[in-house]
């Protein structure tokens, strides 16, 4: 009897071995403890709140900081949408139920690690009417296996995210920020990142944005946002635009509406008095918001003047932009389906061409049908994507420019190229989520960009042994990175003669520099 009980004490006071480690799908973050949930050799923890939800008094207001919560919060499912549009089958927009407070991010890890890992947080495209962190295209799995933490976001969308209001203005104080909700929410998961990855086995000192189309087009917003600079180390830009002009937020230019212009013409269409204040704006149902759909290209790049102080371009020619190691390129064939006579901001991106300019660039396209195909696509991605790396490598910075031009054989496009965000399930390495077979070609093909993409969150440099030299354009201008069927080639820019043209055309009507 004696001796039983003093084993039993022997076992109460014996020391927990070092060994025995803590459960990997339990950990406690900055707001409380999370439970996620483990498959195979990755560890994922879903719909995290990163702010509050930005509902009633809240909307078109600065995210404030997530609440606290007591006991163990379930982290095995993804939280809501954020309010948008039906999407017509983007694979980039995950399940419903959709809601305002979607204010949530995901993680993926892997369950094995010796310290800290790279951290690459995604930023979804949708021109900023669609998308969500919670697509099945964007499951972080396969590039968390390589060796790196990913964060997937949801970031307020449409009007609810990108809007303004005189009612509005008149209701904050003159110097909160206003217009770019959506960008002050992907700062606030970039701060929450920066304050709880550590726990989530990521480095908080090495973190690469990068975002596709809208989120391109983010990660270049980000990389010029003052309240930006330091939460991200390393930026990758898929199909990011460069050249836009945005609105600003009170002041309207020569066919460039002001935001708050833009707000008063949709109130008129949602049926509201002329003096509407503040609290009738915020009394509109969510879904009231979504028609007409505001056009990316006009209605949702907007300079506020505080979170967004000038354009990209304007940032990147004056060398304001982040000191960081940059990644950008473009698809083969971005918009081939948009015509310069179509209806619509990208249709009508020539209409400043002079005569001689149009000229040169038609014998340059090889005539009409040349120029149709391609003279969106140069003028939206192509040229921009190569002044904007042009700039950057200018300036001092590691540099690497692509092209995508990877065509499943299952799917031929009818442009002949890779069309517009048909890169997103090769960065991922998530190809059996587009729903068609997909082959070897392909998989080599997701192995290549997952591979550079990774490596280059890790390191600022893509290169490795064991693929082919990616040029970094401090040392080599002119040169991209060309992913084809064949795998990826070294080579000069495609095209330059037209782009040549395009980029004076730029200097006449845009001299930035």
């Amino acid at each position: 009897m004696i001796a039983s009980s003093l084993l039993s004490l022997m076992m109460v006071f014996a020391p927990v071995p070092d060994s025995v480690p803590d459960p990997v799908d339990t950990v406690r973050l900055e707001n409380g403890t999370v439970q996620g949930a483990v498959a195979g050799d990755i560890v994922a923890f879903k719909g995290l709140p990163y702010a509050a939800p930005p509902v009633g008094e809240r909307r078109w207001r600065p995210p404030a900081p997530a609440a606290n919560w007591e006991g163990t919060r379930d982290a095995t499912t993804y939280g809501a949408l954020c309010i948008q549009a039906p999407a017509n089958g983007d694979p980039g927009v995950g399940p419903l139920p959709m809601s305002e407070d979607c204010l949530t991010l995901n993680v993926w890890a892997p369950v094995e690690r010796t310290g800290p890992l790279p951290v690459m947080v995604w930023i979804h495209g949708g021109g900023y009417n669609n998308g969500s962190g919670t697509a099945p295209l964007y499951d972080g799995s396969a590039l968390a296996r390589r060796g790196v933490v990913v964060v997937t976001i949801n970031y307020r969308l449409g009007r609810l995210g990108f809007f303004d209001h005189p009612a509005l203005a008149a209701d904050r104080p003159a110097d909160e920020p206003a217009g770019n909700y959506g960008v002050m929410d992907q700062i606030a998961a970039l701060e929450w990142v920066r304050d709880n990855i550590a726990a989530l086995g990521g480095d908080p000192g090495n973190v690469t944005i990068f975002g596709e189309s809208a989120g391109g087009v983010a990660v270049t917003q980000l990389m010029v946002a003052p309240s930006a600079r330091g939460l991200f180390h390393k930026a990758i830009v898929q199909s990011g635009l460069g050249r836009q002009r945005s609105a600003e937020l009170a002041l309207d230019r020569p066919g460039r509406p002001s935001a708050q212009s833009l707000g008063l013409t949709f109130a008129r269409s949602a049926r509201l008095p002329a003096d509407a204040d503040a609290a009738q704006l915020r009394a509109l149902p969510a879904e009231s918001l979504l028609s007409p759909m505001p056009p990316f290209y006009s209605d949702n790049v907007i300079v506020d003047g505080i979170v967004l102080t000038e354009d990209v371009v304007e940032a990147f020619a004056a060398g304001r932009q982040a000191p960081v190691p940059l990644i950008l390129g473009t698809n083969s064939a971005e918009f081939w389906w948009i015509r310069p006579t179509d209806a619509g901001a990208y249709g009508r991106i020539d209409d400043a061409l002079t005569v001689a300019e149009h000229d040169a660039l038609l014998a340059a396209y090889g005539g009409p049908d040349g120029y149709d195909a391609h003279i969106i696509s140069d003028l939206t991605f192509n040229e921009p994507a190569r002044y904007l790396t042009r700039l950057h490598a200018a300036a001092g910075y590691p540099t690497f420019l692509y092209r995508f031009d990877v065509v499943p054989e299952s799917n031929p496009e009818p442009s002949g190229g890779a069309t517009h965000a048909s890169e997103r399930p090769y960065v991922f390495d998530t190809l059996e989520t587009v729903g068609r077979p997909l082959g070897q070609r392909d998989q080599d093909a997701a192995d290549a960009m997952a591979g550079y993409w990774t490596t280059f969150a890790r390191d600022g440099d893509p290169n490795a042994s064991d693929r082919p030299t990616w040029p970094d354009l401090r040392a080599a201008p002119g040169q991209l990175l060309e992913f084809t069927n064949d795998g990826p080639v070294a080579r000069p820019m495609p095209h330059a003669e037209r782009l040549d043209l395009i980029e004076s055309f730029y200097a006449r009507v845009r001299p930035w520099s």
